[in-house]
C-alpha cells in the first residue's frame, strides 16, 4: 500500500516534518536567551540604595563619635 504513493508526496511530507523540527530548534533555541530589560530594574535599584545609605549612616556615626570623643586633633600646616 505505500508503495502505491506518489514519490512527490513521500517528499513533500518529508521535507514539510524536517522544515518544522528545524523551526521548532530555532525558537526553543531562542527562547533560551534571556532578553535584556528596556528600563533598570527599579527593585534592585532600591535594594542598592538601601545598601549605600546604610553605609553612609554608618560612617557618619563614626564620624560623630570620633568628634564627640575630643580626642580629634587639627594640624594647621603653612602655606609653602
Amino acid at each position: 500500500m505505500l508503495s502505491r504513493v506518489n514519490p512527490g508526496w513521500k517528499t513533500l511530507v518529508v521535507t514539510h516534518v524536517v522544515s518544522l523540527c528545524m523551526l521548532g530548534f530555532y525558537q526553543s533555541a531562542a527562547a533560551q536567551k534571556p532578553t535584556p530589560e528596556p528600563f533598570a530594574n527599579a527593585v534592585e535599584q532600591r535594594f542598592e540604595m538601601i545598601t549605600q545609605l546604610k553605609e553612609i549612616n554608618a560612617q557618619l556615626r563614626e564620624q560623630n563619635a570620633l568628634l564627640r570623643s575630643g580626642k580629634l586633633q587639627v594640624v594647621v600646616a603653612p602655606k609653602r
